[in-house]
Protein backbone atom coordinates (compact mmCIF):
# COMPACT_ATOMS: atom_id res chain seq x y z
CA UNK A 1 0.00 0.00 0.00
CA UNK A 2 1.16 3.49 -1.05
CA UNK A 3 1.48 6.22 1.97
CA UNK A 4 2.40 10.04 1.73
CA UNK A 5 4.99 10.26 4.21
CA UNK A 6 7.78 12.70 5.28
CA UNK A 7 11.69 11.50 4.17
CA UNK A 8 14.53 13.32 6.39
CA UNK A 9 17.05 15.28 4.49
CA UNK A 10 19.69 18.34 5.37
CA UNK A 11 22.54 18.00 7.67
CA UNK A 12 23.03 16.61 11.81
CA UNK A 13 21.11 19.12 13.68
CA UNK A 14 19.30 20.82 11.14
CA UNK A 15 16.41 18.60 9.84
CA UNK A 16 13.93 19.57 6.50
CA UNK A 17 12.12 17.08 5.23
CA UNK A 18 10.52 16.05 1.65
CA UNK A 19 6.80 14.93 1.42
CA UNK A 20 7.04 11.69 -0.63
CA UNK A 21 5.18 8.67 -2.15
CA UNK A 22 6.37 5.55 -0.96
CA UNK A 23 5.48 1.70 -0.33
CA UNK A 24 4.47 1.79 3.22
CA UNK A 25 6.38 -1.28 3.99
CA UNK A 26 9.72 0.49 2.79
CA UNK A 27 12.20 2.04 4.79
CA UNK A 28 12.26 6.25 5.23
CA UNK A 29 15.23 6.87 2.93
CA UNK A 30 14.29 4.19 0.42
CA UNK A 31 13.53 5.38 -3.24
CA UNK A 32 10.58 7.33 -3.56
CA UNK A 33 7.46 7.16 -6.55
CA UNK A 34 7.23 11.01 -6.00
CA UNK A 35 8.31 14.00 -4.13
CA UNK A 36 5.00 15.98 -3.79
CA UNK A 37 6.37 18.84 -1.24
CA UNK A 38 9.02 19.78 1.59
CA UNK A 39 8.78 20.58 4.93
CA UNK A 40 11.52 22.89 6.87
CA UNK A 41 10.30 22.98 10.78
CA UNK A 42 13.14 25.30 11.18
CA UNK A 43 12.12 28.30 9.81
CA UNK A 44 9.70 30.82 12.07
CA UNK A 45 7.11 30.25 10.96
CA UNK A 46 7.73 26.75 9.80
CA UNK A 47 7.86 26.27 5.81
CA UNK A 48 5.24 23.84 4.14
CA UNK A 49 5.13 23.65 0.42
CA UNK A 50 3.06 20.96 -1.07
CA UNK A 51 1.61 20.50 -4.26
CA UNK A 52 -2.14 19.55 -3.14
CA UNK A 53 -2.97 18.53 -7.09
CA UNK A 54 -0.52 16.05 -7.10
CA UNK A 55 -1.14 15.07 -3.20
CA UNK A 56 -5.49 14.40 -4.30
CA UNK A 57 -3.95 12.40 -7.41
CA UNK A 58 -2.44 9.75 -5.40
CA UNK A 59 -4.47 9.85 -2.58
CA UNK A 60 -7.65 9.38 -5.30
CA UNK A 61 -5.36 6.13 -6.07
CA UNK A 62 -5.64 4.32 -2.62
CA UNK A 63 -1.95 6.41 -1.02
CA UNK A 64 -2.91 7.59 2.92
CA UNK A 65 -1.05 10.14 4.45
CA UNK A 66 0.72 9.37 7.79
CA UNK A 67 -0.64 11.92 10.77
CA UNK A 68 1.98 13.93 10.62
CA UNK A 69 1.82 14.18 6.10
CA UNK A 70 -2.37 14.72 7.14
CA UNK A 71 -1.45 17.36 9.83
CA UNK A 72 0.86 19.56 7.45
CA UNK A 73 -2.08 18.85 4.71
CA UNK A 74 -4.85 20.43 6.90
CA UNK A 75 -2.34 23.85 7.76
CA UNK A 76 -2.48 26.80 5.49
CA UNK A 77 0.24 27.11 3.12
CA UNK A 78 2.08 30.28 0.85
CA UNK A 79 0.96 30.83 -2.18
CA UNK A 80 4.54 30.67 -4.42
CA UNK A 81 4.39 32.31 -7.16
CA UNK A 82 5.36 30.34 -10.43
CA UNK A 83 8.05 32.38 -12.62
Amino acid sequence: MLSLRLMRFGAKGQPAYRVVVIDSKKPRESKAKAIIGSYNPLTDPAEIKIDLAKAKYWMDRGAKPSETVKSLLAKPQKATPKA
